[in-house]
């Protein structure tokens, strides 16, 4: 008697985590339109410093796309937000286009130059590469600052025939009964959620989609990823572009609430680069939850320690280097610790059955 025969099959199958998806997407929703409808009774300080907390969780995500995953480590991400407030002010000051459609056009243009950027950076590796993306950020400073019609290396202000025709400021002014100012920077509020909220969803379903199955394979062991046939240059070129286009319209949406830019400031490694990083690692590096716990703690620091100086910096590093001496998976790590929680699910698992 074939023993086999009376043994049930077992069939193997790839599940995602996550508790329950519906009411984690009913309470994103609630989030979301709280945050929508918080304008009409915050004041004109905590719409700025919303703005803020936005625009550096969407840069967070991004870099955490980048390194976390697809284990890119660039310090050079400046070039595109750079590149993007560039493009914003060259489309509205000398194109005449309407600001709203200056920045999704500004994420296409820093696409394409990430393409060739790629070429240059593939092929370094490790801290060669990290180097690399710094040195092509510098380029792109120094060229920005010979372009005369942009200001030079001093930089130049948006027109306020430019700040004033951004759609939607009459009415938000009309309706609310703000000034042209507030009106503005309330657009700006929607503009940056918006814009937050979209990076959070391309990431998240790039990462449950089958290239975020293979950039978890070479996140967790490139090599072995390669022999099972992932197209490990292709997957991070794709990665890399689409990064670069989420962060050029990030720039371009931060120079537009700033209504001035120059090289030094657009293109700074402090600003957009090192405070993104720290975000990210105090958080925790290759998960979604810890560069939004992250980007909240530096928000905190930043509004309450700032005025201490050179102290503040000095307290962002002594963060920076407990968490990666005592928990090394971040805030979010030790969170997990405690317990298990998923916010956003894309971590996959094997499961079996049998029939």
């Amino acid at each position: 008697m074939d023993d086999s025969a009376a043994k049930p099959a077992q069939t193997f199958r790839i599940e995602t985590a996550g508790g329950a998806p519906r009411i984690a997407a009913s309470i994103a929703v609630l989030i979301v339109l709280v945050l929508a409808l918080l304008p009409m009774v915050a004041s004109r300080t905590l719409v700025q410093d919303f703005i803020f907390l936005f625009y550096m969780l969407a840069l967070a995500q991004c870099w955490n796309l980048l390194a976390g995953y697809a284990g890119l480590i660039s310090v050079g991400q400046q070039a595109f937000v750079g590149l993007g407030g560039y493009l914003l002010f060259a489309l509205t000051l000398i194109g005449g286009l309407n600001p709203l459609l200056a920045i999704p056009l500004a994420g296409v243009i820093s696409a394409l130059c990430a393409l060739p950027t790629a070429l240059i950076v593939f092929r370094l590796r490790g801290a060669y590469f990290a180097i690399g993306t710094w040195v092509v950020a510098e380029v792109y400073r120094l060229v920005f600052a010979q372009i005369k019609p942009l200001g030079g290396g001093t930089g130049t202000s948006l027109t306020s025939s430019v700040t004033s025709s951004v759609p939607g400021i009459e009415q938000v002014r009309a309706l609310l009964d703000v000034r042209t100012p507030a009106a503005r920077d309330i657009v700006s509020y929607w503009v940056a959620l918006t814009l937050v909220v979209a990076t959070l969803a391309a990431v998240y379903f790039i990462l449950r989609s089958r290239r975020g199955l293979a950039l978890g394979a070479i996140r967790d062991q490139e090599a072995a990823a390669a022999g099972l046939g992932v197209d490990i240059y292709r997957i991070k070129l794709a990665v890399y572009v689409a990064t670069a286009a989420m962060t050029g319209m990030i720039g371009a949406l931060i120079y537009l609430q700033k209504a001035r830019i120059s090289p030094d400031a657009a293109f700074s490694v402090l600003d957009w680069t090192a405070y993104v990083i720290f975000i990210v690692v105090i958080g925790g590096i290759g998960t979604m939850e810890g560069p939004v716990i992250g980007a909240v703690v530096f928000y905190l620091m930043q509004r309450y320690l700032a005025d201490f100086g050179a102290w503040y910096l000095i307290l962002l590093g002594t963060l920076g280097i407990l968490i990666m001496l005592f928990a090394p998976r971040g805030l979010w790590g030790l969170i997990l610790n405690w317990r298990d929680v998923t916010i956003f699910p894309i971590r996959r698992r094997l499961t079996t059955s049998r029939r």
